[in-house]
């Protein structure tokens, strides 16, 4: 993996943690169930990608 590819998969990593993170805490401060499922499917869907990312590590 050259340089540039590693930074781009870093900063990648580094999004896709700090939108899972605001969809933890998103889905925490809603009082409706709908949105807070759609938040927690987020929430997962970000952890999927952040995962992902990492195995190309």
């Amino acid at each position: 993996m050259t340089s540039k590819e590693l930074l781009y998969v870093e900063d990648a990593l580094a999004h896709e943690q700090f939108l899972k993170n605001c969809a933890c805490k998103t889905s925490g401060n809603l009082k409706d169930e709908e949105l807070k499922n759609y938040m927690k499917e987020l929430e997962t869907k970000h952890c999927n990608l952040f995962n992902k990312f990492k195995n190309l590590l």
